[in-house]
């Protein structure tokens, strides 16, 4: 095993041996909270947030970070057309057509998927949708991901994907099997997905029982104004800061305030 911490100067992800290794988010501020070691390397990292948090521009950012320090990304979308995606980041100063252009970025749209017909022969053996469905996605994914040797990992969103499966016990099967799938592929993933209920007495999600890490991220209001905050509720392995800090949109995606505290 290696262990790794973030060279202030590069960022780039530095390695000693015998301890696991983490990589920065990219992420401003985020890496802080993370006793400023990042996410540990091969973790699946549930993000949810409520709508307009900024999840997507979370994701992006981390993938458009992680080619400019040498590791590829994929990100798989479930819900928008890349290009409207692609639009929208470059409107938050994340230019991702250059990376796509060099290699290093690979977008798989993900969405012909849910459209499958009912059933679907295969070799003579019929399969329903939602089997079919989750195959092809850990296909599609898993294709891309050795295709340009991409060590990040962001699929958008799990609410999409979880609109097949009106069952809860239907869902969480159908999440670890998405997570056995794509865990072997050995990449930093981030998934995002919403987040149901946001109050202090809120029943937690099965997803942040079988992630490795999660990180919320909350859009409210409070004396007329907008507030928004991000929480790392769940990080394996790190002494990570688990209280609410608020954040911003900035040119280039989120910002992070580490000593700063949301009352």
């Amino acid at each position: 095993m290696l262990i790794a911490y973030i060279d202030p100067l590069t960022t780039r992800v530095v390695a000693r041996k015998n301890q696991p290794m983490y990589t920065s988010s990219g992420i401003v501020g985020l890496d802080t909270l993370l006793d400023g070691k990042g996410f540990p390397v091969g973790y699946n990292i549930v993000v949810m947030g409520s709508p307009g948090s900024g999840k997507t521009t979370f994701g992006l950012q981390f993938l458009h970070h992680g080619c400019n320090i040498g590791e590829n990304g994929v990100y798989v979308t479930l819900d928008e057309n890349p290009d409207k995606v692609m639009a929208n980041a470059r409107n938050m100063g994340i230019d991702l057509q250059p990376l796509i252009d060099k290699g290093v970025l690979a977008v798989v749209d993900a969405s012909p998927i849910r459209t499958v017909p009912g059933q679907v022969r295969i070799g003579g053996i019929s399969i329903g949708k939602k089997d079919f469905s989750l195959a092809a996605l850990i296909a599609a994914v898993t294709n891309r991901v050795h295709g340009i040797g991409a060590k990040r990992l962001v699929i958008d969103s799990l609410t999409s994907f979880f609109l097949q499966y009106p069952r809860g016990a239907e869902r969480r099967a159908a999440f670890l099997e998405l997570l056995e799938g794509i865990t072997p592929l050995g990449c930093t993933t981030v998934l995002l997905t919403e987040l149901r209920m946001s109050g202090s007495d809120r029943i937690y999600q099965f997803e942040e029982y079988l992630a490795d890490g999660v990180v919320i991220l909350r859009k409210y209001s409070k004396d007329s104004t907008v507030l928004l905050s991000l929480q790392i509720e769940k990080m394996r392995g790190v002494n990570h800061n688990v209280e609410a800090h608020p954040y911003r949109f900035v040119k280039g995606g989120i910002e992070v305030f580490p000593t700063e505290k949301v009352i």
